[in-house]
């Protein structure tokens, strides 16, 4: 898609799909997690006040987006926005107001989903997500080839969205949910979606806050730079983000319930092949990153080559993301909502006074750097969970230094 189409037209999307993401985590109350760990995670009556709570909270966010879209374009008119920022590009008003439609798609998104989840059924899931990705892509190159527009990135997220939902109703195995209210299960999800929503909506303003300030700071092209090199760290994160939420989270909620003795056993177990992989990526990119940028995409996009190095180091902080399941596992997201307002306060203390003082590029160290200051409080966290093992902690530091010399090696022969 970088070929087709210009790098400011990924930065307003960036923008467009941020405020999606950030309106979705603000009204998170944790329905999937809750599914997976309950007790009633079976009962088809809990899955359908489950299923009904989702719906509303999807068709109240794409109204909440229209407004905002609408206070936007407003305010663009009344000239009140930064000229040359991303936020005052003519466009981006419309493409907030359509691309977020798909919360009201993925509100009708079958709970089979979440109970196949709590079931380890995870062939037919990852088949459903790769169906719905090409299906997007495909969606996403005709319409770029055809327009050249940034309408070929919405319409593709759309059409991802539209076929899980189809999918999820159609080709999974479980309940089929149906308009049901029940007062017992509303309330399980509200005690338990208290700590998940006050934990995502600082989350969300702390894992978007890059870009919720870059927009305002930069241009829609360096905000477009900017994204191509998150999204190669953002595809390593979410690939552990994926690992956790469909095997971590199912897996110790399991160990949880039924022998809770085993779960640092299990939590090691689960974070060595994470930590081994984050630190030979966070070493590999560090060195090699401006290669990963000049052999994927065109010299447009070479300037993302310095920040993917800076933000490659991100990946250290990153892989303590599994003890988070470990605090849903057992009952205790207030732990996980402590972690997010220090990531928040981190960030927005950082954020604004390096982009004064030194510019764009201190703003990517700063946002690199920030989760660090969040990893105190995992080690205090797991301490009262009897979790930490300081030798198995510095065991795997050693694939840092490893991934850094393999970068520096593929740099000699093809840089």
């Amino acid at each position: 898609m970088t070929r087709l189409l210009a790098p400011e037209m990924f930065g307003v999307m960036a923008i467009a799909t941020m405020v999606t993401v950030i309106l979705s985590l603000l009204s998170d109350i944790g329905v999937r997690q809750n599914i997976v760990q309950s007790r009633r995670g079976d009962d088809p009556a809990f899955l359908d006040t489950a299923w009904v709570v989702q719906i509303v909270r999807g068709v109240v966010l794409w109204l909440v987006a229209l407004l905002l879209s609408i206070a936007l374009h407003l305010a663009n008119l009344g000239g009140m926005l930064p000229v040359k920022s991303v936020y005052a590009s003519p466009v981006l008003p419309l493409v907030i107001a359509v691309s977020s439609l798909s919360a009201v798609i993925s509100g009708f998104q079958s709970t089979r989903m979440a109970t196949a989840h709590r079931g380890f059924d995870q062939k037919r899931l990852t088949q459903i997500e790769l169906i719905s990705q090409f299906a997007g892509v495909i969606v996403m190159i005709v319409m770029g080839v055809q327009s050249r527009s940034i309408w070929a990135l919405v319409a593709g997220g759309l059409v991802a969205s539209l076929a899980t939902t189809a999918l999820s109703h159609t080709w999974m195995h479980g309940h089929p949910n149906r308009f049901r209210w029940e007062k017992n299960a509303l309330r399980e999800l509200i005690d338990f979606g208290n700590w998940v929503f006050v934990s995502s909506a600082v989350y969300v303003l702390a894992i978007n806050g890059d870009r919720l300030l870059l927009g305002g700071f930069v241009e829609a092209h360096v905000l477009g730079l900017y994204a191509i090199a998150v999204l190669i760290v953002k595809a390593i994160q979410s690939a552990l983000s994926r690992f956790s939420s469909t095997v971590s989270l199912p897996a110790l909620s399991e160990i949880a319930r039924t022998d809770p003795s085993r779960l640092r056993e299990v939590y090691y177990k689960l974070r060595l092949p994470a930590d081994l992989l984050l630190l030979f990526m966070a070493g590999l990119l560090f060195a090699a990153g401006q290669l990963v940028i000049d052999l994927l995409y065109d010299p447009r996009y070479s300037a993302a080559g310095g920040m993917l190095q800076i933000l490659a180091l991100s990946l250290f902080a990153i892989r303590y993301d599994l003890a988070h399941q470990i605090y849903l596992a057992v009952g205790i997201p207030r732990y996980l909502a402590v972690i997010n307002v220090v990531r928040f306060v981190s960030l927005y203390a950082l954020v604004p006074p390096l982009y004064y003082l030194a510019g764009t590029q201190a703003v990517i160290w700063g946002i690199a750097l920030h989760a660090l200051a969040t990893l105190p409080f995992v080690y205090h966290f797991n301490a009262k969970l009897g979790l930490n093992d300081i030798r198995r902690e510095w065991m795997v530091l050693v694939a840092l230094p490893v991934g850094f010399l393999c970068g520096s090696v593929l740099n000699l022969i093809l840089g």
